[in-house]
């Protein structure tokens, strides 16, 4: 196994949808807690806490499943290997403006959820640089082994970006009045996936009961971006789901609920599994 990812390969692979969630590793290696300001609980507030969990059947379904061991504060592989901070990184210069590094969430986060600082000081060019190596690069080389499979074997690869997003972020964003979304989809308003593909799957988390937004207030990330490629046959939709539904997100620890919340779950990704399953063409816009 490597120390970047786990992989979870169905017996016989049926469908061209593969699912990865690359922000619930939870991999905390002792010298990086050790060197952090935050304790453990703290620096877990960036974490996709269980949603390796909400999409664990896949295997069973005929999907692949990629998931992150090591943890998104340590490291961010939904980021492009050089969104790098020079606050947090010595030797960097200043890159055009970004607002995801400007925001301390670049591909070596310096903050977790609510701005907080991880670190006392700045880190190495070189640790920045063994992390990439050892970490980024891994799970990318696997990420596009699996869906150049799909484009292989079936003509077409869907790839579901599994992700959650704090319960003060819907809030945060909500309109006056409008219900709050319990499931975001984001396909970079339609240039990482076609519109019938977005479709389904969006009908699949509506026909499970949630209420379900497209592209708002996440509209989708590095992955999305460098992955989606409708025309040629690539689907990216990045998934988030609102943490409140399933987990004690000031605990991190599952809900009560959490087991029925997962058979609903389920039910979802068996629908998401079927896309594209009967040799049906995929939309390309």
């Amino acid at each position: 196994m490597s120390e970047a990812f786990e992989l979870r390969r169905p017996a016989r692979q049926t469908t061209p949808v593969i699912f990865s969630s690359p922000h619930s590793g939870r991999d905390y290696s002792a010298d990086f807690l050790r060197n952090a300001l935050l304790d453990r609980l703290s620096i877990r507030s960036s974490e996709d806490a269980f949603v390796d969990r909400l999409f664990d059947m896949a295997p069973d379904l005929g999907a692949p499943l990629l998931l992150a061991r090591v943890p998104r504060a340590f490291i961010d592989l939904n980021r492009a290997s050089d969104e790098l901070d020079p606050a947090v990184i010595d030797g960097i210069a200043r890159p055009p403006h970004n607002p995801r590094i400007s925001s301390g969430l670049g591909v070596i986060p310096r903050v977790v959820a609510g701005g907080r600082a991880i670190y006392r000081g700045k880190l190495s060019l070189t640790e920045a640089e063994s992390r990439i190596t050892r970490f980024w690069h891994p799970y990318h080389h696997m990420l596009k082994t699996m869906v150049d499979e799909s484009l292989i074997g079936f003509g077409q690869a869907v790839l579901i970006d599994c992700h959650s997003m704090p319960h003060e972020a819907i809030e945060a964003h909500a309109r006056p009045g409008q219900p709050r979304p319990e499931v975001v989809l984001g396909d970079r308003f339609g240039a990482a996936a076609g519109r019938d593909v977005m479709e389904q799957v969006e009908a699949a988390f509506a026909g499970a009961g949630f209420r379900v937004v497209r592209n708002a207030p996440f509209a989708g990330a590095y992955i999305a971006q460098a992955y989606g490629r409708p025309s040629r046959g690539c689907h990216v939709i990045q998934v988030e789901i609102d943490r409140a539904l399933y987990m004690d997100e000031a605990r991190v620890i599952p809900a009560p609920g959490f087991e029925a919340f997962r058979a609903v779950m389920a039910g979802v990704v068996a629908e998401l599994a079927g896309i594209g399953r009967q040799g049906l063409p995929l939309a390309a816009e």
